[in-house]
C-alpha cells in the first residue's frame, strides 16, 4: 500500500465515528447511554422514537464500535463501549456551543429564568454538599442514579418529587441536576420546588460533564 492510500485509509477509519454521530437522534441515544445501560425499549421511549428506528440508529452506533450489547431473555441491552464515548459527546457538544450561535441562543432559552442556574464552581458546590449547606438532588430515573451520580446527591426522580417533598429540608437550598445541559427535567423540578416554597436552583452538569473534568462519580447498589 502506498503512502497516499495509507493516509486515506486512516482518515476513512476516523470518519466512521463522525458518520455514526451525524444524526441528532444518535447523539441523543449516546447521551442517554451515558447515564447507564438501557434496553432498546427504554431508549426508544426516552428518545421519542419507535423501536424500529431506535434499532436502526443503535445498529449504526454499534458498527462504529461506540456501543456494545448483551441479551437477557428476549431483551437486548445497550451500553457505551467506553467512558471515552461519553467524553466524546461532551467535547462535541462543547465545541458546538463555542462555535454555533444558534445553539447558544437555544441554551439561553433554557436558562432564561433568573437565578435558576448555580453560578459557583463545581468544586465549591461539592464542598457545600459535603458540609450539608445545600442538598443536591438527582431527578433522573433511579436506575440512572444507581449507575452513576454526583457525590452526596440524593435520588429524587422527577415523577416522584411532588410526593416526596417531605424528604427535603425547608431551610436549605435545593440544587437539582439531570442528564446535562440539554435535559429539562431539572428545570421542571426547580419550578415545582419553588412553587412549594423551597429555595431551589439547578446546575447544567450531568454525570458526563462531571466525569469529563475528572471529578468523582459515585454508584449505588440497586
Amino acid at each position: 500500500m502506498n503512502k497516499r492510500s495509507l493516509k486515506d485509509l486512516l482518515y476513512e477509519q476516523v470518519a466512521r465515528i463522525g458518520k455514526s454521530l451525524a444524526s441528532p437522534k444518535r447523539l441523543e441515544l449516546v447521551e442517554l447511554l451515558a447515564q447507564g445501560e438501557k434496553s432498546v425499549e427504554t431508549l426508544a421511549s426516552q428518545a421519542g422514537i419507535d423501536m424500529r428506528l431506535a434499532s436502526a440508529h443503535l445498529k449504526a452506533l454499534r458498527e462504529a464500535r461506540l456501543v456494545e450489547t448483551r441479551r437477557e431473555g428476549k431483551y437486548i441491552y445497550y451500553r457505551l463501549s467506553g467512558q471515552d464515548v461519553s467524553q466524546l459527546w461532551v467535547a462535541l457538544r462543547e465545541v458546538a456551543e463555542e462555535h454555533l450561535v444558534e445553539l447558544r441562543v437555544a441554551l439561553e432559552q433554557i436558562a432564561a429564568q433568573p437565578g435558576t442556574l448555580v453560578s459557583e464552581s463545581r468544586e465549591s458546590l461539592l464542598e457545600k454538599a459535603r458540609q450539608g449547606e445545600v442538598v443536591v438532588i438527582d431527578v433522573r430515573p433511579a436506575s440512572e442514579f444507581n449507575a452513576g451520580h454526583l457525590p452526596f446527591a440524593r435520588s429524587l426522580p422527577l415523577d416522584e418529587l411532588e410526593q416526596r417533598l417531605a424528604d427535603l429540608p425547608a431551610d436549605r437550598t435545593i440544587v437539582a441536576y439531570c442528564r446535562g445541559p440539554f435535559c429539562l427535567m431539572s428545570d421542571e423540578a426547580v419550578q415545582l420546588l419553588r412553587a412549594r416554597g423551597f429555595t431551589a436552583m439547578k446546575i447544567s452538569d450531568g454525570v458526563s460533564e462531571w466525569a469529563a473534568v475528572g471529578l468523582p462519580i459515585e454508584t449505588s447498589a440497586e
